[in-house]
């Protein structure tokens, strides 16, 4: 898959910008998840059928932190960039635009946004969301785009999308993950929700109560779940490995202590300080307790690896 990064006012003459005819599937795409994936597929099935390239144009941050709406420091993304172009190339679209979103963006009116970005850039169907805006809502929607096409390229809208009686979005999966209930983000996204970040030196208290962990340092930007005990599986050298993770402030040790990412490997005993590596949120186990002790918090521990070995088990025999 092409990546091809934006810059407004685009440069026609710059030979890494495709404008031949194409199908664009247009959103942001934070998470990618069951929603998005409707409007790419049905972007993807267009192009088969007209013989025709798919690229999805998306920007490089969220719109609403150029508009002060959230707070940059504070707004954490399901899918980095890095994550999100994985995902789109595993889906089988040809190219991917980033647009560097800034104010002069944001302040296009529609009709230059269509111009510019659409119609230059080649455009023969648009496909989005019903909810996709490309600028103020009230004049840049799904409904006002063909007119704005006028005539230039076909617009195709996909409605709203449900898992049982709930909408479908970015915001309920983060407020899921948030509240450490990533078996339910998961459905919503349609796969299992997946971090980076590198393994660094922690404590080494794990090592003392018999339970060895990897540290991580996760990447900036990218949405933690909330504090809890997770059953996970991480990805070191190409391979996934069975874990147990914890999000915490291992309080049993002293309170106000900052928040660690820290995993234990199932049957693994490698020396892994300094490599970079993906971790899958499978299920939830529990939520982070104060233990009395060391030993109460050792019996818990082999508790919580006896589930998640359990959970684990049970998946495999599923997809047998």
């Amino acid at each position: 898959m092409q990546v091809i990064h934006l810059k407004y006012p685009i440069d026609l003459n710059d030979k890494t910008i495709d404008q031949a005819p194409k199908v664009f599937a247009l959103g942001f795409f934070d998470g990618v998840h069951l929603g998005h994936q409707a409007v790419i597929q049905r972007a993807l099935a267009i192009g088969k059928q007209r013989q025709l390239p798919v690229a999805v144009m998306t920007f490089d941050k969220y719109p609403g932190i150029v508009f002060h709406k959230v707070d940059a420091d504070n707004f954490d993304y399901l899918t980095t960039l890095a994550r999100k172009e994985q995902l789109m190339a595993e889906m089988g679209v040809d190219a991917l635009y980033v647009v560097d979103f800034t104010s002069k963006v944001g302040h296009l009116t529609p009709q230059a946004f269509v111009d510019q970005f659409l119609v230059d850039l080649g455009t023969r169907v648009a496909v989005a969301g019903f909810d996709y805006t490309y600028g103020k809502p009230d004049v840049a929607n799904m409904t006002c785009l063909p007119d704005y096409a006028q005539g230039r390229f076909e617009v195709v809208q996909v409605a709203e999308q449900k898992l049982g009686p709930e909408k479908i979005s970015s915001s309920k999966i983060r407020a899921d993950l948030d509240h450490g209930n990533v078996d339910e983000a998961n459905k919503f996204l349609g796969y299992v929700y997946q971090t980076s970040g590198i393994v660094v030196h922690g404590e080494a208290r794990g090592r003392e109560l018999g339970y060895p962990t990897a540290n991580i340092k996760t990447t900036d930007g990218e949405r933690l779940p909330g504090i809890g005990i997770y059953a996970t599986e991480i990805l070191v050298d190409g391979h996934w490995y069975p874990a147990m993770t914890s999000v915490g402030r291992n309080i049993t040790f002293g309170d106000q202590r900052p928040v660690t990412v820290e995993v234990n490997l199932f049957d693994f005993h490698q020396d892994i300080y300094g490599e970079n590596i993906e971790l899958r949120w499978n299920h939830w186990l529990r939520g982070e307790v104060k233990f009395t002790g060391a030993n109460a918090l050792i019996e818990q521990l082999a508790q919580d690896e006896q589930e998640s070995r359990a959970y684990f088990a049970k998946q495999a025999a599923n997809h047998q």
